[in-house]
């Protein structure tokens, strides 16, 4: 694994379906052990229907699914109870008039507020590619594939739920994977989809916790971890950028570190990011933010020549820029800071 991190990291060839099961391996979602992966992805993708199955049925379904039971044997009512509520009888929390804290009708109603916020940003993601978005029977079962991971994973995450931006994390691991020339990947995009970006995701948890914004996890500690590694590495434009003209690094990085910057980059650009991002064996969060410095340094003359306007305009609109260099100064930041 190590030897592949490594060659990952300098980038990982398109097409053949490359991409697709490296980020699989690197996300710990593939075992290193190839004889293990027919038996773990069928294992993983079976979890994913019944949860699925469970998550995203509507309380009318899921009480009449209980009527139904009543009629069943004893063994039919035990495998059944996995995906139904397992009581054998309708009460009055099933009822669509209960406000009861456990009702299953008031959490549906909770849930569909995230819902429709799901369903929104879905279709905002990505207007400009074909893959995500227009009329197109293809666009429309790649957005419902989001949109069910989403809902999942916010049902199984109560402390988190959905965050707005999600979505755009989710996007290009989607991408990746239901484009791969295997059939059967392709076909199963969306459960491999689904628990990898929850591996993802779990690197970074504690930045969708609003709870946690002012801890040592949180997002507000990131963004010091960000401005510590500049001062570290560039003291002269570290304080420019926050003592002369006082740009706080909350103004421009929150989206950088937040969104993986998927919104910094062409989409292409983005994916190549991650082969790095992906490949770091201390975790995504260092390497993102070793690129967040090495963006800051690619424009320093223009930031030290800048005052407080031009420096956020030209932060919260990043300039196209070559990507093998970008990657090549984040690496160097690993090593000693320049002084």
């Amino acid at each position: 694994m190590g030897e592949l991190r490594r060659i990952a990291s300098q980038g990982i060839p398109d097409g053949a379906g490359i991409r697709s099961t490296v980020w699989k391996l690197l996300l710990g979602y593939l075992p290193p052990d190839r004889s293990l992966w027919s038996s773990e992805l069928a294992k993983k993708r079976s979890q994913y229907k019944r949860f699925k199955e469970e998550l995203l049925m509507n309380p009318s379904e899921i009480t009449r699914r209980l009527e139904k039971t009543m009629g069943f044997d004893n063994d039919d009512a035990k495998s059944e109870s996995r995906c139904v509520l397992s009581r054998s009888k309708i009460t009055h929390g099933e009822h669509p008039l209960s406000l009861g804290k456990s009702s299953i009708w008031n959490k549906f109603f909770q849930d569909s507020e995230i819902i429709e916020q799901i369903d929104r940003d879905v279709k905002r993601t990505h207007p400009d590619m074909h893959f995500f978005s227009g009329d197109s029977s293809f666009a429309k079962s790649n957005q419902e594939a989001l949109r069910n991971i989403l809902i999942v994973f916010a049902k199984l995450n109560p402390g988190i739920r959905y965050v707005q931006g999600m979505n755009e994390i989710l996007a290009p691991l989607f991408y990746v994977f239901k484009n791969d020339p295997d059939e059967e990947m392709e076909a199963c995009a969306e459960a491999d989809t689904f628990f990898c970006f929850v591996e993802l995701l779990s690197g970074f948890r504690d930045l969708f916790c609003q709870q946690l914004d002012n801890s040592v996890v949180g997002i507000r500690s990131t963004i010091a971890r960000l401005s510590h590694l500049l001062k570290e590495h560039d003291e002269e434009l570290w304080r420019h950028l926050e003592v002369t003209t006082k740009v706080n690094p909350q103004f421009y990085s929150f989206r950088w570190i937040t969104l993986l910057l998927t919104q910094e980059f062409n989409f292409t650009d983005s994916i190549h990011i991650w082969d790095t991002l992906l490949s770091d064996p201390e975790g995504p969060q260092e390497t993102l933010l070793r690129v967040c410095c090495a963006m800051l340094i690619l424009v320093r003359r223009r930031l030290l020549a800048g005052d407080f306007t031009s420096i956020l305009k030209l932060l919260q609109n990043y300039p196209p820029t070559n990507i093998s260099h970008l990657l090549y100064v984040a690496n160097k930041l690993r090593g000693q800071p320049s002084h």
